[in-house]
């Protein structure tokens, strides 16, 4: 199979340079990347319906309702991070020729740019909501989508690349991250991708620097660095002890977008309001049985909720208003937060705080219903939960490259954190008009299960900036008001 190799552009997907020497690779210009090269059995894989979908689902899901530069799309994140792979591996094994085996370049490679192919509409909003309140009986993630996808994709697409059956589920394997899978093939490549030792791979190298760059922050985290001092030891890739801050630099980069970007609070809402819109559409699309059936989910992206949008068929009236609110703007509304002490964070459970609970103390004329309020709690930490991933790295010394140590938090800096996780409830109201009724039900039921003998006084209230004054209007409503008085 023959290809002649062009120049793309991921921005504008343009061809903008054409070489006459087949043997040339592809090369595509990238605004993260620069100039990024492959051969043709990776075009191979890029060039299918598959691979193409993932142009039509957001990187950053409901993100871009909120910040207009999240424009981009798993493609381009799929290819970054292939690159990324492959410059990796390729580096180690020209530095460490004892790594050099068979096919182990290849199949990373076409495991990072395959690793998103499972990823549903709006990204995590899918594999994360929607699902699970679908169909909570099973236990499904995009991982497990995406290897569903790539054998779908080997079995449709004429593949002119040699993998065998054992490289198929090697790829399988590095996609999830699991090395238990395949314990004959090289350790070290399963910290590549999806790093499940601590959590420090390529796919958070690409999307941390693509997703500041289209937010319009600054990261001062530094990739190349990283990848550069990195060396293998032991079957696992180790750095250069001096990068020891860089990778808290790259922990704190991720907690920061989560906290201020990905769980911004008008994110969720409308978040909140997508995944509803689904949920009532599943019915008639039946869009939770696809992640069963690969030949319909290779038609299932972002382009959803334009089918929704747009139909005539009764049953989606539901789904087609709240897509409508979204479209205008009336959204749901951000009510309350609370950011759960550490002492409280096993006492505090969705048992005890629920909007079945949250309602059980409303006043008489409030008509409060169950399904006005959301209750959200957000999980954000370092991506290993309460730990610290520092602990799980390992690090070298210029003096001997081959023996490994750990590295303390007072051996790096006493200004780390001390603490890698925090718990918040959110209180999000449905109907803008029970927004002051619902945060006095939530704040009445904080203080019953508030112990104050054990938490200090400042760490059981919620904010003030977020409590909502008497006889409060929404922006909607005081434009209302104020165009009827002009009138008047």
């Amino acid at each position: 199979m023959s290809f002649s190799p062009c120049i793309y552009n991921t921005s504008d997907t343009s061809t903008f340079e054409l070489y006459a020497d087949s043997m040339q690779p592809k090369r595509i210009n990238d605004p993260i990347h620069g100039l990024m090269e492959f051969d043709d059995w990776t075009i191979q894989f890029i060039d299918t319906p598959h691979f193409q979908r993932l142009r039509n689902i957001k990187q950053l899901g409901t993100t871009y309702y909120v910040f207009p530069g999240a424009s981009h799309n798993r493609f381009e994140h799929s290819i970054g991070v292939a690159h990324l792979a492959h410059s990796l591996v390729k580096r180690l094994q020209d530095t460490q020729r004892s790594l050099i085996v068979e096919k182990d370049l290849e199949c990373v490679t076409l495991a990072a740019l395959c690793h998103d192919l499972g990823h549903g509409p709006f990204s995590h909003v899918f594999d994360n909501e929607v699902i699970p309140r679908i169909r909570p009986e099973i236990k499904w993630k995009h991982e497990e989508g995406s290897e569903m996808m790539f054998e779908h994709l080997l079995e449709t697409n004429e593949i002119d690349i040699d993998l065998g059956t054992d490289d198929v589920k090697f790829i399988k394997a590095l996609i999830a991250g699991d090395w238990s899978i395949c314990p004959h093939r090289s350790r070290y490549l399963f910290d590549v991708v999806a790093n499940k030792r601590n959590s420090i791979d390529v796919d958070k190298f690409d999307y941390l620097e693509r997703d500041c760059y289209y937010l319009g922050m600054k990261s001062v985290f530094d990739f190349s660095r990283l990848m550069k001092f990195s060396r293998v030891v032991d079957k696992q890739i180790a750095y250069y002890f001096k990068e020891c801050y860089n990778i808290y630099e790259l922990f704190q980069t991720r907690y920061s977008l989560h906290k201020k970007v990905y769980k911004h609070r008008v994110v969720k809402a409308i978040e909140h309001m997508l995944c509803d819109a689904l949920i009532e559409a599943d019915p008639i699309l039946g869009i939770s049985k696809t992640v069963e059936n690969p030949e319909e989910y290779l038609q299932l992206n972002d382009t959803v909720i334009n089918q929704i949008e747009f139909s005539k068929e009764p049953g989606l009236a539901k789904s087609k208003e709240i897509i409508n609110r979204i479209r205008t703007r009336k959204l749901y509304k951000f009510v309350d937060e609370y950011l759960v002490p550490d002492g409280l964070k096993s006492h505090l459970t969705e048992q005890k705080i629920n909007a079945r609970e949250i309602i059980a103390h409303q006043t008489e004329n409030d008509g409060l219903k169950e399904d006005d309020v959301i209750v959200d709690r957000i999980r954000l930490n370092y991506a290993m939960n309460d730990k610290n991933p520092v602990d799980h790295v390992k690090f070298y010394n210029q003096y001997n490259v081959d023996e490994v140590f750990n590295l303390t938090r007072s051996q790096v800096s006493y200004l780390v954190p001390e603490q890698y996780e925090e718990i918040s409830i959110r209180i999000f109201a449905r109907n803008p008009k029970k927004m002051k009724s619902i945060q006095e039900c939530f704040r009445k039921l904080l203080k019953i299960h508030t112990p104050h003998n054990t938490i200090p006084n400042e760490e059981i209230t919620t904010s003030r900036g977020y409590t909502i004054p008497e006889g409060y209007e929404t922006p909607t409503k005081k434009r209302r008001h104020s165009s009827q008085s002009s009138i008047l």
